[in-house]
């Protein structure tokens, strides 16, 4: 049987480019979107389109804990199994001390912490039983935390975290890595619209350029289909920058 992923925000960007990248790998997709409802039908048609049934959707709020199970619930009742749960989504917005609100923690560590690991905990028989594996996407500034993103970068350090500590209570059956972009896509922001500003992060990586989300899309095809004994790792997809932050 074709290999079922499970993965949050896929309708758009960089969820976009895993879910095409891994259908063309064989897998069948529950895609999860909770506005973009549009992008999302569009992308399961042209999916199905190339392999019919191979792609369904599910739309939720992932700040609601209790919409987290039906997720989960969903992809077995359509697909029969779970091989694969990839964290995709995620809130991104400036916090700068002195402004920072209970809704902003809420909002930020919400879907960047909370969401994965209760998403995790809900999955994990399931993943257990395929000896299937989970997928965090983190980020660069995790660890080298972007000023002005205390929040954003508080959550996800602990998302690192959260990745090892997972890999160690679910192995062995089941693996668990992370992966971080740097520069892939410009957030969709006016204040990242400054030519300057970009080119300088641009320059900070080793090989001078942006990434593609095809770049984090192959990183992430090998982590589902080729990474039997990899589990625990954070793998930077960040043209080196991390090394110049």
């Amino acid at each position: 049987m074709q290999p079922v992923v499970l993965i949050t925000g896929g309708a758009r960007r960089v969820g976009a480019a895993v879910c095409r990248m891994l259908q063309a790998g064989g897998a069948n997709l529950m895609i999860h979107y909770r506005r973009s409802a549009a992008e999302a039908r569009a992308l399961q048609a042209e999916l199905n389109g190339l392999r019919a049934d191979s792609v369904a959707l599910i739309q939720g709020d992932l700040l609601n804990l209790a919409g987290l199970l039906p997720l989960v619930q969903e992809t077995i009742n359509r697909f029969g199994q779970l091989d694969a749960l990839i964290n995709n989504a995620s809130s991104f917005f400036p916090t700068p001390v002195g402004e920072i609100t209970s809704e902003n923690w809420d909002d930020l560590i919400g879907t960047n912490l909370k969401s994965p690991l209760f998403l995790s905990q809900a999955a994990a028989p399931h993943l257990r039983r395929t000896g299937g594996c989970i997928i965090n996407i983190i980020d660069i500034h995790a660890d080298r935390p972007m000023k002005n993103h205390l929040v954003y970068s508080t959550a996800k350090g602990g998302l690192v975290a959260l990745t090892r500590a997972l890999a160690a209570e679910l192995g062995p059956e089941v693996r668990v890595n992370g992966l971080s972009p740097g520069p892939i896509l410009w957030p969709e922001d006016e204040r990242w619209n400054d030519e300057l500003a970009r080119q300088r992060i641009v320059n900070q990586t080793l090989l001078k350029r942006v990434g593609e989300p095809e770049d984090i899309a192959r990183a992430a095809r090998f982590l589902v289909f080729d990474a039997p004994y990899v589990t625990g790792q954070i793998l930077a997809v960040d043209g080196g920058r991390s090394l110049h932050l």
